[in-house]
């Protein structure tokens, strides 16, 4: 059981605590007098009702909660202090379940217990009471003050325009960003539809990069995302995808997938190059580890949609991608190899995979070394350019250590299609090489770092 010394003092019927980090004793009554503790009479709502403690602390959820308003047993804020005989105070619920445990010691000094009763510590009590109080208001008032704020800025976008209007929408995005209030704000006095109304084919880069940068953190129902599949927005979105800043390219990227999760979606929608071009132009920038977690989560996305692949292939997806490998973290290698699997059923996407030098040495390196989830892609495309053409992909693909990590496959607690799939492809690795050789390509020695 979590046991925490509170540093307290029994004198003459007089509580003494340590508050802060420098050591310094206080009783009760100079904490309340100083305000070290938060002080004054009781508190109450803007309405005049006494606010709830319980409710206090379960909304504030504060990790700077003095030590002294601590249970030791729970190391919980203590709703109902009690005090033993032996001066430690605690939470009645937890120190009488301790006792119905059958002890009768103090839970903190272990000391035997000559009186058994409890005695409610009111001045305790006050002084937490207070402290959650002033800490719940203040909170609330700046909760209201940034919902306020949120109305007025949404109020100030139905007259403002030009320089003035992309202040306002990046003052609103700074605050919608930092607040869930005002995220709440925004959408229930109809600023979705609002923000919407300003995305067309005359915004500006400026109104379009501020605007969707306050959607994409919000909330949005199917008819706000509807309207915002309307061919003239999603153009402005693949624009700023292709020439804004790399805040803004991501924005548009997380959007867009925030509209394709629409079960009306259609995928015309987004079968465009430019698209394409813009989110493999995201991915290939190595100095932005997001853009490249977003871009490729959005091309997997677009992947779910037949129409989409052959374009994919035909921009040059394939190379760039398997060029991505080295390089990426866990998330991104996945994402990468997930696209590269499904476009590999393209006649089209074979051939592109098998003409790319770099396929089989990234692939094959990635085996049993991510997630078996990528283990499983790996295998799927290693298998389709291997029998594409067997005696040049399946030799290199040997010279780089596929026979050996396809043993570990098959020696590993995978899952038994994988394995299954790693015996056929050792078996067609095989047929270029007598036995003894084969069996030599096999060494885990010459398994590649």
């Amino acid at each position: 059981m979590p046991m925490l010394q509170l540093p307290a003092w029994r004198r003459d019927g007089d509580v003494r605590f340590e508050v802060g980090s420098g050591g310094h004793v206080l009783d009760l009554d100079t904490a309340v007098k100083g305000g070290v503790l938060g002080g004054g009479g009781g508190v109450c709502g803007g309405g005049g009702e006494k606010l709830d403690l319980k409710k206090m602390i379960e909304e504030l959820d504060l990790s700077d909660v003095p030590a002294v308003f601590i249970c030791p047993i729970s190391l919980e804020p203590m709703q109902d202090p009690v005090t033993l005989c032996t001066g430690q105070t605690y939470e009645r619920s937890n120190i009488l379940k301790w006792f119905s445990l059958g002890h009768f010691t103090c839970p903190t000094t272990m000391q035997e217990l000559w009186d058994d009763s409890i005695t409610p510590n009111k001045t305790l009590h006050h002084l937490v009471y207070t402290w959650f109080s002033q800490k719940y208001l203040l909170m609330k008032k700046r909760s209201e003050d940034v919902q306020g704020r949120a109305s007025e800025l949404l109020e100030a976008l139905k007259k403002v325009k030009g320089q003035a209007r992309v202040q306002a929408l990046r003052e609103l995005q700074q605050v919608v960003s930092a607040h869930a209030s005002a995220k709440r704000t925004v959408v229930d006095e109809g600023g979705v539809n609002l923000i919407s109304s300003l995305l067309g084919p005359f915004t500006s880069h400026a109104v379009g990069s501020e605007a969707i940068g306050i959607l994409v953190n919000l909330t949005l129902d199917s008819d706000s995302k509807t309207n915002l599949m309307q061919p003239a927005k999603i153009s402005l979105m693949v624009d700023m995808l292709n020439e804004g800043s790399i805040d803004t390219k991501i924005n548009c990227t997380r959007l867009i997938e925030m509209l394709m999760g629409e079960k009306d979606f259609r995928s015309e929608i987004v079968s465009s190059l430019s698209l394409l071009v813009g989110l493999l132009r995201l991915v290939r920038d190595k100095r932005y580890p997001n853009g490249i977690s977003a871009g490729l989560s959005l091309l997997k996305t677009l992947c779910s949609h037949k129409q989409v692949r052959p374009l994919m292939v035909t921009i040059g997806a394939i190379p760039q991608l398997v060029e991505l490998l080295p390089t990426s973290n866990a998330d991104c290698r996945e994402s990468a190899l997930s696209i590269l699997d499904v476009l590999s059923t393209l006649p089209e996407g074979k051939s592109a995979l098998k003409d790319c030098p770099n396929t089989i040495p990234n692939v094959v390196k990635l085996l049993m070394r991510v997630s078996e989830s990528c283990t499983q892609y790996a295998l799927s495309i290693l298998w389709t350019v291997c029998k594409l053409a067997p005696e040049e992909c399946a030799s290199l693909a040997v010279e780089v250590g596929l026979a050996a990590k396809l043993l570990l496959v098959i020696q590993s607690g995978c899952n038994p299609t994988l394995k299954q799939r790693s015996a056929e492809l050792l078996k067609l690795c095989s047929l270029n090489y007598t036995a003894t050789i084969f069996i030599s390509k096999c060494k885990l020695t010459r398994t590649i770092q």
